[in-house]
């Protein structure tokens, strides 16, 4: 009799065991971050859920002076750009003639026409002294620099304080840009 109910008793044991894992594995993601967003509102969801993330606080006047001087030490047509990969790479800041441009930056180096421009340390100061991870997100509408109706666009591999900080401080490599 032994024979045959241990063998049984073990089989239910790793039975139960894979029925577990199996059921453990299909449970649904608690965070709305996790797993596959599938329907328009669910990914509206997930956006204003980053979006109330965002910080908030002014850059303040020390980090935007401290990126414009690291700017102006940088070559001709090179800057800060924090995404190097194929195709959009969001927006960057480049050194050009005149002083300084934001713009798109394309498969890691090309850099698109200027969004804004500033040609002095002061108005340059003056205006990211006053921005945000929330302002240059796209999603403050009180901000036309960067402000964006295009969902694809909002916080898609914009300017950050963490960013612009690392920039400043040496940390992020100097990179080249070209023209498109």
């Amino acid at each position: 009799m032994a024979v045959i109910v241990i063998p049984l008793v073990a089989l239910a044991i790793v039975a139960l065991v894979v029925g577990l894992a199996a059921r453990a594995s299909r449970r649904r993601p608690t965070a709305p971050w996790q797993g596959h967003v599938q329907s328009a509102e669910e990914r509206r969801a997930l956006q204003e859920y980053l979006r109330d993330r965002l910080d908030r606080r002014a850059f303040g006047s020390e980090t935007a002076r401290a990126v414009w001087r690291a700017l102006a030490a940088c070559p001709l047509d090179r800057g800060l750009i924090l995404d190097f990969h194929r195709d959009y790479c969001g927006h960057g800041l480049i050194r050009t003639r005149d002083g300084v441009k934001l713009c798109e930056i394309q498969d890691g180096c090309f850099a698109g026409p200027a969004i804004a421009e500033w040609t002095s340390e002061a108005t340059f100061v003056a205006f990211f002294a006053r921005q945000s991870d929330f302002s240059c997100s796209g999603w403050d509408p009180d901000e036309p620099v960067f402000y964006t109706a295009d969902d694809w666009h909002r916080c898609n591999q914009r300017l950050t304080r963490d960013g612009l900080e690392r920039f400043a401080a040496g940390e992020i490599a100097v990179a080249a840009s070209q023209p498109l």
